[in-house]
């Protein structure tokens, strides 16, 4: 489930709608979480469905460290790719502010945290990067996790309007990484390799 204070609105007539927040989420907020309505699809029964159904998990879904499709029931879905992204995909099914996000900015994620397929060339963006690699998470994993334990440290000071569907376990590690007494996992551990 995403944030409860974001909202599909129109961007632009290039990336199509994505996803605003509807008031501040500040730096170290949950912002979606894996939850029991998400659906996942492993890769065979994908290759069973119609072509207009793998177009619509290939456009909206994202690939764990199994390698199966994990659909998002809500407008998760909708939320666009940036090299500078303000959310970040965390090895424990939730999603993390990693800065202050202000109400009516668009919530980004870098699509280089999603298992993709083939190399990705979205809107021309400042920075090092220009594509979205399927191997981004081995090169650049690292970037991702000093963005997310700076993000964490502050999971215990805000306002966490969806706590109740993390799983217990999975909140009592980020709050002991948020004071230091555990290192949180690398995103790279949610690197599918095919075998």
């Amino acid at each position: 489930m995403i944030h409860p204070d974001t909202e599909v609105r129109f961007i632009n007539s290039t990336v199509g709608h994505g996803v605003v927040a509807t008031r501040r989420i500040p730096r170290g907020t949950v912002t979606w979480v894996q939850d029991s309505l998400d659906r996942t699809f492993p890769p065979a029964e994908v290759e069973t469905f119609p072509s207009m159904l793998r177009e619509v998990l290939d456009k909206y879904c994202y690939r764990n460290r199994a390698g199966h499709y994990v659909f998002c029931w809500d407008h998760a879905r909708f939320m666009n790719h940036s090299f500078d992204s303000n959310c970040l995909l965390t090895p424990y099914g939730v999603e993390i502010a990693v800065r202050d996000i202000p109400a009516g900015e668009e919530l980004t994620n870098d699509y280089g945290c999603f298992n993709i397929i083939e190399r990705f060339q979205p809107c021309a963006e400042d920075g090092g990067r220009d594509v979205v690699e399927p191997d981004d998470l081995e090169r650049c994993h690292h970037l991702w996790d000093d963005k997310i334990r700076g993000a964490v440290k502050h999971l215990p000071e805000v306002i966490q309007p969806l706590k109740e569907l993390v799983d217990p376990a999975v909140w009592q590690t980020l709050n002991a990484a948020a004071t230091g007494e555990v290192t949180l996992d690398s995103v790279a551990t949610m690197l599918f390799r095919e075998a």
